[in-house]
């Protein structure tokens, strides 16, 4: 299935009101990212509708089937991308249905700076959400998602990058039939931190950062001191004057 689906889905109305929501929440996680490179990987929605929020120059979008400004056709396991070359990554529900996530993983630790953030959406598999997703085998809902991932083998895949994570923040906090997923009424229930039920939330955004392998500097020998074989280096007749 391709990122089309995707798409089509996030036109009807309760898609909107995802894209919505997840909009909201990343302006306020990217708001402290700056540089000149931001990579949205995936097309949900827009090319690079999602991180226009970060502070950066340029927002670019790699999907396989990239479509308008600043979009990029690849495939997720080969980014056309330099190493080490942009300050922010963005996943918006792209670990979902990536053939193989480690290997886009690998692939975002290699394109990020140092101290490079990286931000990641997904849906709950133990949350409404997640439950319908379960029973909605036939026709993947939200489409094109084929599976579900846990926020904490997120983590875990990120700290064997050795990314170190900032934060996560759970959101979508309304059942997958209605047509609005923000309340009238009850707007706090439309985003909270980790604090407040995690399991009735219906999606998650887990916020890392790439930590920079600090080097080792490796002093010049200058001069070498007299070796000490058995005891004490006997001084020089020079010393001994």
């Amino acid at each position: 299935m391709t990122d089309d689906a995707a798409h089509d889905w996030l036109a009807t109305p309760l898609g909107r009101s995802v894209l919505e929501t997840e909009t909201r929440v990343l302006q306020e996680s990217l708001a402290d990212v700056f540089g000149f490179e931001t990579l949205q990987v995936g097309r949900w929605g827009e090319a690079a509708e999602l991180s226009s929020s970060a502070r950066t120059q340029h927002h670019w979008c790699v999907a396989p089937d990239a479509r308008g400004k600043g979009a990029i056709r690849a495939s997720y396991d080969a980014l056309p991308i330099a190493t080490g070359s942009v300050e922010a990554v963005l996943l918006p529900h792209t670990l979902e249905h990536a053939a193989d996530p480690h290997g886009l993983l690998n692939e975002v630790e290699r394109v990020l700076r140092g101290d490079g953030h990286l931000v990641i959406c997904g849906f709950n598999p133990l949350g409404p959400w997640g439950v319908r997703h379960m029973f909605a085998r036939r026709h993947p809902f939200p489409p094109p998602v084929t599976r579900l991932l846990t926020d904490h083998r997120i983590r875990d895949w990120l700290r064997l990058l050795r990314f170190e994570i900032v934060t996560t923040t759970w959101y979508l906090f309304a059942p997958p039939w209605t047509r609005r997923t923000k309340p009238v009424r009850a707007g706090w229930l439309d985003r909270r931190g980790p604090e407040l039920f995690p399991p009735l939330a219906g999606a998650y955004l887990v916020k890392a950062r790439k930590r920079v392998r600090a080097m080792t500097p490796i002093r010049p020998v200058w001069q070498r001191a007299p070796a000490v074989v058995g005891g004490l280096a006997e001084p020089t007749s020079r010393n001994a004057a």
